[in-house]
C-alpha cells in the first residue's frame, strides 16, 4: 500500500493511507459501504490509536459530515452544531456519557440527524450498550447501533503502523529498524504512536538518523532498564545505525 508523505507532523487520513489488516477489515468494510448503514448511523469501537478516528475522517470527507468532539456537546445545541448538514460524526462520544447536558444533547442530535435523513457515526473505546448513558431515551438509541470493534493489532499491522507512523513525520528507516522494534515493544496502537514520537524527538535534538543505535537508547530511556538487550537473541548484531 502506497503511504503518502505529510507535511510536518501531520498524520495522512486518506483512505488510501489507511493499513487494512484482519485486525480492521470488518470496520473498513463498513465505513466502504456507506450509505448503505441499516437504520443510518453506526459506532466503531476499540483502543486508542486503532484507527478510529482516520476512518472517521475517511467518512467525513467522503459523505461531508459535520465532525464534533464530545466536549463541544456540553457547549451549544444540535441544531447550532449541525447547521445545514445533514450528516455527524462525534469522535470519542463515549465521553458524552453520564454528563447530563452531554447526553441530552447527544440523544437531540441523533433525532436531528435523523429527521433530515442524514446519517451519524460515533466512535468509542467500548461498544454503545456498554457506555454509562443514565438517559433511558439516548440509551435505547445507542443499543440498536451497529456496533464494529477495531481488533487489537497483530503483528502486521503493528509492522505496518510502524511505517506509517514514521512517514507521516517524514523519518526514513529502514527494515532493520522496523524489525528491531517489532520484537521489543509492546503491541498496542498507542506504544507504537509514543515510540515514534520519542524516536523522532530524539533524532531532532541530537540532529542523527534514525537507526538502531538511536533506537535503543530511545528504549533504554523510556523503561529506565536495559531491556532490548535482555529480548534480543543469541547472535544478534544490532550496533551500528
Amino acid at each position: 500500500m502506497q503511504l503518502t508523505l505529510s507535511l510536518g507532523h501531520r498524520p495522512a487520513l486518506g483512505r488510501e493511507d489507511f493499513l487494512v489488516t484482519p485486525a480492521n477489515e470488518l470496520a473498513v468494510a463498513w465505513i466502504d459501504r456507506w450509505p448503505d448503514w441499516p437504520g443510518g448511523s453506526l459506532c466503531l469501537h476499540g483502543p486508542s490509536g486503532s484507527g478510529k478516528s482516520h476512518l472517521l475522517q475517511v467518512w467525513r470527507q467522503a459523505s461531508g459530515a459535520v465532525e464534533l468532539a464530545a466536549v463541544a456537546l456540553d457547549r451549544a445545541e444540535p441544531p447550532e452544531l449541525l447547521g445545514d448538514a445533514r450528516h455527524c460524526a462525534v469522535d470519542d462520544a463515549e465521553r458524552a456519557a453520564a454528563a447530563p447536558s452531554a447526553e441530552q444533547c447527544l440523544l437531540h442530535l441523533y433525532n436531528l440527524v435523523r429527521e433530515r435523513g442524514g446519517h451519524l457515526l460515533l466512535t468509542g473505546e467500548r461498544p454503545p450498550a456498554r457506555w454509562p448513558v443514565a438517559l433511558p431515551d439516548l440509551r435505547s438509541r445507542l443499543v440498536t447501533l451497529p456496533a464494529v470493534a477495531l481488533q487489537p493489532p497483530d503483528d502486521a499491522l503493528i509492522e505496518a503502523l510502524l511505517v506509517k507512523l514514521f512517514a507521516d513525520r517524514q523519518l526514513r528507516v529502514g527494515q532493520d529498524v522496523v524489525g528491531f522494534l517489532l520484537t521489543r515493544m509492546e503491541r498496542s496502537f498507542a506504544e507504537a504512536r509514543d515510540l515514534v514520537a520519542a524516536i523522532d524527538a530524539a533524532a531532532l535534538a541530537a540532529q542523527r538518523e534514525v537507526g538502531i543505535s538511536l533506537v535503543r537508547e530511545v528504549l533504554r530511556s523510556r523503561s529506565g532498564l536495559e531491556e532490548g538487550e535482555a529480548a534480543r537473541g543469541p547472535g544478534t548484531n544490532d550496533d551500528g545505525d
